[in-house]
Order: C-alpha cells, then structure tokens, then sequence
C-alpha cells in the first residue's frame, strides 16, 4: 500500500508553497502528491485559485521519488490533446512520476456554469468518453484519427510520446456506483472514484467495494492487469490492512488547501503504514 496526499493549487498553496511542502512530504515518507483541478476552487471565489499543472511542474522540480497527478481533471471543460501534451511534458519533467486522473465534472461547478461550458451531465461523460480515446491514443504514441459528436481529430501523433516506454497511467473518477464510471474504471489504469453521488450520504468506499472493482477489472482485462486503486486513507491499521488485502494500492489523505498549517502538520507527520 502506497500513500498519498491530495489538496489543491488554492488558498495558500501557490506553486511555490506547494513545491516546499511536496519536498516535505517526500522527505516525510508519502509516496505521492495530488491536486484537485479547479479555475475557482470550490466555487469559492474568496480563495485563491491556480492552476494546478503548472503547481505540479514545480512541485517535479522539488522532488525525485514522489508521484505527482491530478485527482481529477474534468476533461469535459479541456482540449484533449492540449491534455495528452501537458501530461507528456509533466511525465518527462519528474522521470516518469506522473499520473493523470480525470473525470467528467460536475456541470453545476462554476468553472461550468460561468464560462459558457456544457452543462448537461451527460453531455460531459460523451466528452470525457471521446476524450479519454484522444488522450490515450494520444500517450500510447500513436497516431489518432477520431470523428465524434465533440471532438475531431485527424492523425494527430505527439512526437513527444511516440518513442516512450511508458504511457501515463489514467486513474478515473466519479461515482464507483454509476455503470459507466465502472466501465471506464476497466478501461484503462486506475481508479480513484467515491461512492455514489456527493452527499448521498451511501458512506466510504470499503474492502467489500475494492474487492467487487478488483474482480470486474479481472473479468474484463484479466487477473494479471496491473491496476491502482485509491482510496480515502483510513486511521485503523487493522482496516487499512483489509483494504490492502481487498486489492487497494493507495490510501489517500485529502487536506483543505485553505488550512495550510494543518496540510503541513499532517505531511510533516508522515503516512500511517500497515
């Protein structure tokens, strides 16, 4: 089981914050670092926002073991290629140490509802579903043509990925309750999806949850496939060993980025292992 922090580029942590406190958490035993991607996070418009790549690009710079990524990106409000080119940039900036989440939004966030984007929820999965086959192809160094409702491609290949050896992993987010988000889930690398819709009040992800995901990735790719699962980190080692036993990969931490003394508390503490 490997551990995780997650916040966001806001509040205090500008890129150069989030650089020193991403050196502090390696230093401190985490193995990974992931930020929430916002234009105004939360819809708060009190608290600072910034963009959460560029926040990653320093946070590369400051560390050499750390895995970096985004838990998620909507793709739904991006250019896929633009997405597939700044995952490539990142992945070879840290070493390969990347790892692309993504999701479909939430059509209500006003990074949606100010900006002219779609706002129908199911017009976001469609995008995120054509997107995630641009991205992919896109990572794998191939050359993509894609005819769909929203996006259109026509041979595109990125020269940057073509020779790699290693195509960025795609964690997906969502409902882990929701068919399609399962399906994605199957599809490609990871998951690091809650359970049912926000505020449902369905509880946490459990071991039961992971071991059912585990066997649907297995039924679909094969019990070999290798595959994260992410969950929300729990402080009960007899649990979290469970969940390590159910197939779990990663236990996360989520911090409020505008609590910036408690975000360094908790990364200067270290990880609680199995």
């Amino acid at each position: 089981m490997r551990h995780s922090i997650t916040s966001a580029a806001a509040g205090g942590c500008d890129p150069a914050a989030l650089a020193e406190l991403a050196a502090q958490a390696e230093r401190s035993g985490w193995d990974g670092f992931f930020l929430e991607d916002y234009l105004v996070y939360q819809g708060r418009e009190d608290v600072p926002t910034y963009d959460p790549w560029i926040a990653l690009a320093a946070m590369a710079c400051a560390t050499t073991r750390l895995t970096l990524g985004t838990t998620v990106t909507p793709v739904s409000r991006r250019r896929p290629w633009q997405v597939a080119a700044q995952a490539i940039t990142l992945d070879s900036l840290s070493g390969g140490r990347f790892v692309l989440g993504v999701g479909s939004g939430n059509a209500g966030d006003v990074d949606f509802a100010t900006t002219g984007e779609p706002s129908e929820q199911r017009e976001l999965a469609e995008r995120l579903d054509e997107g995630l086959e641009i991205i992919g192809g896109l990572l794998a160094g191939r050359r993509v043509h894609h005819a769909g409702r929203h996006f259109q491609v026509t041979g595109l290949r990125l020269e940057a990925a073509a020779g790699r050896r290693r195509r960025v992993p795609l964690w997906i987010g969502g409902n882990l309750l929701a068919p399609a988000v399962r399906r994605r889930i199957a599809r490609w690398d990871g998951s690091c999806a809650y359970k049912g819709p926000i505020g449902s009040g369905l509880g946490p992800v459990t071991p039961e949850d992971v071991a059912d995901l585990r066997a649907c990735v297995a039924r679909s790719r094969g019990a070999a496939a290798r595959f994260d699962i992410k969950i929300t980190a729990v402080d009960d080692a007899e649990l979290l060993a469970e969940f390590e036993r159910a197939g779990a990969t990663w236990a996360g931490v989520w911090v409020d980025p505008t609590d910036s003394a408690t975000l360094r508390q908790v990364i200067t503490a270290g990880p609680r292992r199995v």
